[in-house]
């Protein structure tokens, strides 16, 4: 089962191989039919049926839940939430939208735009013209994703990512003071002017993270330190009894905890297994032990699916994890 509804692309194939593709500089318009983005989400109270014994016919009577909204599809009048009456919806066509500057005189080009679980969540990423190239000729592209959600599982984000052409790994590029994003929640409108004035401060911040990178891949590691780092990343915490303690009064604990068959894949993917792990940039490197995280949330962690995997990569878990690994990584060249 996918969770990507209706999808559309420009230029290479999607991890899932689905969606409509699109030749280059194509209208906004186009776009929003393609990535099947060109209907509204429609309000409406929250009624329910209260029913009383003493009525022969079973009809109910009607009442009104004035606190909260259901949002709907304006085209298939799908139901898509029940959201408190503050909660401000922010529109597929905001989301294209968001881009018609950009696209239009700053540069960018829309690559990717769709619709994930019925409508729940819609996003658009487009390549912003900055690239890289590592030695061993290992390029990396910037792009700008906006995405939002409606149904409370995740606020309007706007994020610079870096995609690693060899093996279409991504890792979000840090704002400053370690900031991987501007999020807007639904508790506030959505004002795409003032949220691109925040990025603009970061747009500059590819040149930082493009040093970064070609420090990374000129950082030698020992197999002793490769693994010592990817123990850290994949270390989590979970509460646990001690044997020795008195349960009585202190029953729980904090375990430290290393999922081992994660270790072992990114190990695997580190020593040679991965895509672009044989190139000067990561073989034996710190570049190189990132990408063995990368490539492992992007494409190898166990998930329901190839779209529950990329949107945990993108917005969850993954995210989390891709992030540890590149400030773990930093430290080796601080």
């Amino acid at each position: 089962m996918h969770l990507v509804q209706t999808m559309a692309y420009a230029n290479e194939t999607p991890w899932h191989g689905l969606g409509n593709r699109l030749g280059p500089h194509q209208p906004l318009d186009v776009w929003a039919k393609s990535a099947g983005m060109d209907w509204r989400i429609e309000e409406s109270e929250v009624r329910f049926v209260s029913h009383d014994a003493s009525d022969a016919k079973g009809l109910g009577t009607i009442h009104a839940f004035p606190h909260q909204k259901v949002l709907y599809r304006s085209d298939t009048k799908a139901p898509l939430s029940v959201v408190s009456k503050r909660y401000q919806v922010v529109q597929p066509g905001e989301i294209l939208e968001f881009y018609r500057d950009l696209t239009e005189v700053g540069g960018f080009e829309l690559e990717t735009a769709g619709v994930l679980k019925e409508g729940r969540k819609f996003w658009a990423l487009a390549r912003t013209g900055q690239s890289a190239t590592l030695k061993g000729r290992d390029d990396v592209h910037g792009y700008l994703l906006l995405a939002t959600a409606c149904d409370g599982t995740l606020a309007t984000i706007a994020q610079f990512t870096s995609i690693r052409v060899v093996c279409n790994n991504t890792l979000a590029i840090a704002l400053g003071q370690g900031q991987g994003a501007v999020k807007v929640p639904h508790r506030s409108q959505f004002d795409a002017q003032a949220v691109k004035r925040q990025l603009g401060i970061a747009i500059s911040s590819w040149d930082g993270f493009m040093s970064r990178m070609k420090a990374l891949s000129e950082r030698r590691v020992t197999n002793e330190q490769a693994e010592a780092f990817f123990k850290r990343v994949l270390t989590y915490n979970t509460t646990g009894v001690s044997d020795h303690a008195d349960r009585t009064k202190n029953p729980a604990i904090s375990v430290a905890t290393v999922n081992d068959s994660a270790l072992k894949a990114v190990q695997a993917l580190y020593a040679g297994n991965g895509k672009g792990a044989e190139l000067a940039s990561a073989a034996g490197t710190a570049w190189g032990l990132v990408n063995g995280v990368t490539e492992y949330i992007d494409h190898h962690r166990r998930a329901r699916s190839d779209d529950h995997r990329r949107d945990a990569a993108w917005f969850g878990v993954g995210a989390m994890l891709k992030q540890r690994a590149w400030e773990e990584a930093n430290k080796l060249i601080a």
